[in-house]
């Protein structure tokens, strides 16, 4: 088992290194297969100049951290536990399907077709649900201030499934500016880092994973800014948010996922409801969706509307933690 603040520092600082120092290697064989970014043309056409950036950085990002997990598994032989299992294969498995997608896109323009992706997502999202019921034998659902909630396993199973599903495609939408993502992940991981450090019983393994995620994607964020010399891709987007929400669920914290990630859920929702009222109205509520999107038409400078959407994801990540800690004795 790994202990301490000390070994969490130490995993942010050993998975930042690891990224900042082969990116610029991974980079040029990225551009050397061709993995450029392909803009859609009804996007804002102030992205048409990043035509070509390389994407699939998200791959890195995995590797990095799978790697570290092995890593700490061979010196502490006991890092791969139930806590840890879980958000690893999801990383991997969802992460594969977001590589796919990256290639698809690069190669041709188009990507893997949104019910395929689904499929995919809902397979690996059912098994990784049902897996973390059986293991923790989970038939509540922790609601804060009001305490345990009894729920049957079926039920879990499938809201477990949405809830990674649904963050899963929340942060794939967001990933639409240079460091949006990314920065807005670190927040939400660092909430449920210290959630899994103070927990009872606490969960120091899962909160040294969140620490190499959040070292990984600070490492990812050195070239990821504006402007961006690499994206994230759907093999970071798509995982990391399945992963984010694999973390809330093995907590028993999944109903504060919606606060902490509240980016995520503005973003999803402005989607939906721009949506919801070009069919029902055939007015647009929004310039365009997502939300960033909308700013950006709206006058606001890229850095500008990315650091807003940061100070927005701290702020709601401390709350997250602020109202954990005050509704601990309820789930007693």
């Amino acid at each position: 088992m790994v202990n301490g603040s000390e070994a969490i520092v130490q995993a942010i600082l050993l998975a930042f290194a690891l990224v900042v120092i082969l990116m610029p290697a991974f980079l040029r064989i990225l551009r050397r297969l061709g993995f450029g970014k392909r803009i859609r043309l009804e996007g804002p056409q102030s992205h048409l100049v990043k035509e070509g950036t390389p994407t699939m950085g998200g791959l890195l990002i995995l590797v990095v951290v799978g790697g570290s997990a092995l890593i700490l598994e061979l010196i502490s032989a006991d890092f791969l536990d139930g806590s840890t299992f879980a958000p690893l294969a999801t990383l991997g498995l969802v992460g594969a399907l977001g590589a796919a997608d990256d290639y698809l896109n690069a190669r041709t323009g188009d990507g893997i077709r949104v019910r395929q992706k689904l499929l995919w997502q809902t397979a690996v999202a059912g098994y990784v649900a049902f897996q973390i019921q059986q293991t923790y034998a989970i038939g509540v659902l922790l609601v804060p201030f009001l305490g345990p909630m009894d729920v049957p396993p079926l039920v879990y199973v499938a809201f477990a499934a949405f809830a990674i599903i649904a963050t899963s495609n929340g942060v794939n939408i967001t990933d639409g500016l240079d460091g949006l993502a990314g920065g807005t992940l670190i927040f939400a991981f660092v909430g449920f880092m210290i959630i899994a450090a103070v927990n009872s019983p606490s969960q120091p393994n899962l909160a040294v994973l969140c620490a190499l995620i959040i070292g990984a994607l600070l490492g990812f964020l050195w070239f990821n800014v504006h402007p961006a010399q690499v994206f994230m891709g759907d093999s970071g987007s798509l995982s990391l948010g399945a992963t984010l929400a694999v973390v809330g669920l093995i907590t028993g914290q999944i109903l504060l996922l919606p606060l902490i990630g509240l980016i995520f859920v503005l973003e999803t929702g402005s989607v939906l409801a721009q949506v919801a009222s070009f069919k029902l109205t055939g007015r647009r509520i929004l310039r365009m969706s997502p939300l960033h999107h909308h700013f950006e038409l709206s006058g606001w400078d890229e850095e500008k509307i990315t650091l807003r959407f940061w100070i927005v994801g701290v702020l709601a990540a401390m709350l997250g933690v602020v109202v954990f800690l005050a509704s601990r004795d309820s789930f007693a």
